[in-house]
């Protein structure tokens, strides 16, 4: 039985839709069922945590909003754009004009948009500009929809993964941008508006926090 991941917010527009998403990989005659029947709708400002253990479809599911896989069934539909039938022309469109990308591993800086770069490294300064200041010094004023993290914390030390999550908070906060972020880190779980439980390629529990925390007030 799939859980539709909503929580009723008429305020606001909705981003993601996904219906009946599944993602089978063939590995010769071994079938590998990453993502199993996820509903899901994500809205515009929202800030969503996914929690689940390593081979639940984290990773599978963000990759398809992000476009960069397809999904074997069902669909994702970022706006009114239907990203499973898009060409590979419009979804490099789609990633370059409207999503920025945040992986664990930070040699893959050069994947991101060009306002999360500036915004981790303004994050970081003592006296930072802002990152709509840094970027219309150099002519790129247009701000990224969508902020799509995978595990941006794993390979960081306590601190470092601290300032990391300002910086998301607060482009996610200030620039209306919306955020996905995934982690097996319980605790990231506090600073969302919605939490979504995936197991087993499905989600499994939706939570919505009545008191957000700011990433300063999370321990783990």
């Amino acid at each position: 039985m799939s859980v539709v991941a909503s929580l009723s917010r008429p305020e606001a527009a909705c981003v993601f839709t996904a219906r009946g998403l599944t993602k089978i990989y063939r590995m010769g005659e071994v079938e590998v069922h990453a993502l199993r029947g996820v509903d899901l709708d994500i809205y515009a400002s929202e800030f969503v945590v996914l929690l689940g253990p390593s081979g639940s479809g984290k990773s599978t599911l963000l990759n398809i909003l992000g476009g960069l896989d397809r999904p074997t069934s069902g669909t994702a539909r970022w706006r009114d754009h239907d990203l499973g039938r898009s060409s590979e022309a419009e979804l490099t469109r789609y990633r370059r004009e409207h999503v920025g990308f945040v992986f664990q591993f930070y040699n893959l800086i050069p994947s991101l948009t060009a306002r999360e770069n500036v915004a981790l490294v303004t994050e970081m300064a003592d006296k930072p500009m802002t990152p709509e200041e840094a970027l219309a010094l150099v002519g790129l004023g247009d701000r990224p929809d969508v902020l799509l993290c995978d595990e941006p914390t794993g390979a960081l030390d306590y601190a470092t993964g601290k300032v990391v999550l300002q910086a998301i908070v607060r482009i996610n906060q200030e620039l209306d941008t919306t955020a996905a972020v995934i982690t097996h880190n319980a605790a990231i779980a506090g600073i969302a508006d919605r939490v979504l439980r995936m197991a087993d390629g499905r989600i499994a529990e939706v939570t919505r926090n009545a008191n957000k925390l700011s990433p300063e007030e999370i321990q783990w």
